[in-house]
């Protein structure tokens, strides 16, 4: 298992090996997708209590690495 600030999780027989918020079934792919809805952080947390605000922020920051570790690899 691959744990990202002790928050993201990735395992690979959950979720297909999509990293996911603190070994639950909510993946970043899902916190992008609701924000991408415009879904705010208040909204979200009141849908999902299980969910931080930390939670939802490490998720950001967790894709912009992963973002920007692709760039780097595809500019190299």
């Amino acid at each position: 298992m691959i744990i990202y600030k002790g928050i993201i999780t990735i395992e690979p027989g959950k979720r297909g090996g999509k990293p996911c918020i603190r070994n639950m079934r909510i993946t970043v792919e899902d916190i992008l997708r609701w924000l991408a809805s415009d879904m705010s952080i208040p909204e979200i947390l009141a849908d999902f209590p299980e969910l931080t605000r930390e939670d939802i922020l490490t998720a950001l920051e967790f894709s912009a690495e992963r973002q920007h570790r692709v760039l780097t690899t595809v500019g190299s």
